[in-house]
């Protein structure tokens, strides 16, 4: 079993690990490269300006974090095309499915860049230039391989000419298309030939080799070779599947569970079918089961000695019985009071957030469904939805409050900041305490906050300009405090200065939780937002261009929530599709 994500860089240890087993697969499967060649491959991903290409390194790891296999795929916008550096397993794990796994991640990455074509190559299986019948034999065996996905070597050219005479093996330039018909055209062809030869082969290739090289493509449209392998059909082959034209969406199914019926408590289930109900007209979600993960990820962010609290208070209060705090004990907070009941306060910020014998359960199930859309990210999902109740921005280290148990948004971006840095927005009405609280000293997690001002709206004792991080978090916690009665044009405004601030920490990953309670007419807020304020939003948002987790907060207007979240996604999906068109295409 091996999962399959993307590495951006090699700031995190588990990157630079990766990355390590890499180099060490490189070393042992391609003993003619050099070590130059091996020890720039940090560079490369760090550096695209230098490289001329935007390096993406798909790794295959097993679950103890072990590299089975990598492919190195290299991305040039200007031309756009991409380009196959390397694919291998590891020494001893060829036959096991790991390259075609990787080959068929490979194929969704380039798709999604939306590529002209994925190009690399392929030793060549002509006895004129290939004479040892073994090396031969092994070069038909990966060219039939990449037949299957229509993948043929450029015919009619020079390419497979030896850089010095006489040379053996001297490689096909091979042409996925992605399942596309659109043919490429000789001058695009040509364009790119000469960028692969200069930017990759500069140092070895003569100019007078990649002139001659270049001016041999004639056809126009280019030809690949005829199929060798597999027989000829009218049947074309299958495009790409691309994870990046969908958004994994997640359901907590336990999300009603906990429900108080009582007169006021606005947090109800008939929120997730409201917006259920819009979504579905998208055709944008794959819906997706939530993985189980352990309790040690809920620990990583909140405190062990809550967390128990939680768990042992919600299984003793009997069935279909709520219990609200009414004790606070501000005076002595190192004794809290040995009954349970008694003790909520000891962890909780309001009166209103009620302990069940199902809010545990239902707790666990909004965590789950919000590190399995991380893991989405990971496994290259470019978006994910956890539409989750509870809800849990409020939920602070070691405290409950605000409908809020735990904080997904905050177990989510600590799970995703292994891979990279993680920047946090949150657009809910109510200041995000607990996920300021929780990120406050930390540096590689970004905290950016747009809501009501907390001197006039809950949670009224966090929220303000001048909370900015500690220690080696200072600078990286972003709140604006919003005026009431703020209309979509005033809160784009705060939003724009928000996305700056985003973007110039540089985050890998964005973790986004969405509160639609900025609506107009919603019992909790002031703001005026319309539907096209959402969809304008998730446009400004979109544009980032970064794979982004979106976990449900606040929102209670159910009347308008459904159209306001089908618009908010309609946007989000706009601007992060037009932000990925390269210019020339736009």
């Amino acid at each position: 079993m091996f999962l399959i994500r993307q590495i951006y860089d090699d700031t995190t240890s588990a990157n630079r690990t990766a990355i390590a087993q890499a180099q060490a697969i490189l070393r042992a499967q391609f003993p003619g490269l050099g070590e130059d060649d091996i020890a720039k491959l940090p560079d490369q991903l760090r550096d695209p300006l230098k490289h001329r290409f935007h390096a993406r390194l798909l790794a295959a790891e097993n679950g103890q974090g072990e590299l089975r296999g990598f492919a190195l795929l290299l991305h040039a916008p200007d031309l756009r095309f991409a380009y196959l550096e390397y694919i291998s397993a590891a020494p001893g794990g060829t036959g096991g499915g790991i390259g075609g796994a990787l080959y068929e991640r490979v194929r969704e990455e380039a798709a999604a860049l939306q590529v002209c074509g994925l190009f690399f190559e392929c030793l060549p299986d002509d006895p004129a230039l290939s004479r040892d019948p073994a090396i031969r034999a092994q070069n038909a065996a990966r060219l039939k391989f990449y037949e299957r996905y229509g993948a043929r070597p450029l015919a009619n050219t020079a390419y497979e000419t030896p850089v010095t005479p006489g040379g053996d093996n001297p490689p096909y330039l091979v042409l996925d298309p992605l399942g596309s018909q659109a043919p490429l055209g000789r001058d695009a062809a040509r364009r790119i030939v000469r960028a692969i030869l200069e930017r990759k082969y500069g140092a070895l290739c003569p100019r007078e080799y990649i002139k001659h090289v270049v001016a041999s493509i004639q056809d126009d449209p280019v030809q690949l070779r005829a199929p060798r392998y597999r027989r000829s059909s009218t049947r074309q082959p299958a495009p790409a599947p691309v994870r990046a034209r969908r958004i994994a969406l997640i359901v907590n199914d336990k999300h009603d569970i906990h429900h108080v019926r009582e007169r006021g408590y606005v947090e109800s289930p008939v929120r997730i079918k409201a917006i259920m109900q819009e979504l579905d007209k998208t055709g944008y979600f794959e819906r997706l089961p939530a993985r189980h993960f352990p309790l040690s990820w809920i620990k990583a962010v909140h405190d062990g000695d809550f967390v128990q609290y939680l768990m042992r208070a919600c299984a003793r209060v009997p069935q279909g019985k709520s219990v609200y705090p009414y004790v606070f004990p501000i005076r002595n907070a190192a004794r809290p009071p040995r009954e349970l009941p008694l003790r909520a306060g000891y962890y909780c910020i309001d009166t209103f957030t009620p302990l069940n014998r199902n809010a545990w359960l239902a707790a666990l199930g909004a965590v789950d469904c919000a590190l399995t859309g991380a893991q989405c990210l990971v496994d290259g999902y470019r978006m994910a939805y956890a539409l989750v109740r509870p809800p849990g921005h409020h939920a602070e280290r070691r405290s409950f409050g605000g409908f809020c148990y735990f904080n997904s948004a905050a177990v989510a971006a600590n799970y995703l900041s292994r891979y990279g840095r993680v920047a946090v927005l949150d657009v809910d009405y109510h200041h995000g305490n607990g996920t300021e609280n929780i990120f406050y000293e930390r540096a590689d997690v970004l905290t950016v906050s747009l809501h009501g001002n907390p001197r006039q709206t809950y949670p009224y004792f966090s929220g303000f300009e001048d909370e900015r991080g500690a220690g080696e978090g200072l600078g990286y916690n972003l709140n604006l405090p919003l005026k009431e009665g703020l209309d979509g044009a005033g809160y784009r405004e705060h939003l724009a200065r928000a996305l700056k601030h985003i973007i110039r920490f540089a985050p890998r990953y964005l973790v986004l939780g969405l509160g639609l309670d900025t609506a107009k007419g919603d019992p909790t807020g002031s703001f005026t937002l319309a539907a096209r304020d959402f969809h304008e939003n998730g446009r400004m948002i979109g544009a980032l261009a970064l794979p982004v987790l979106v976990t449900q907060e606040g929102g209670y207007r159910t009347r308008s929530l459904g159209q306001n979240a089908r618009h908010f996604f309609e946007g989000l999906w706009q601007g992060l599709h037009a932000a990925r068109q390269p210019d020339h295409a736009r």
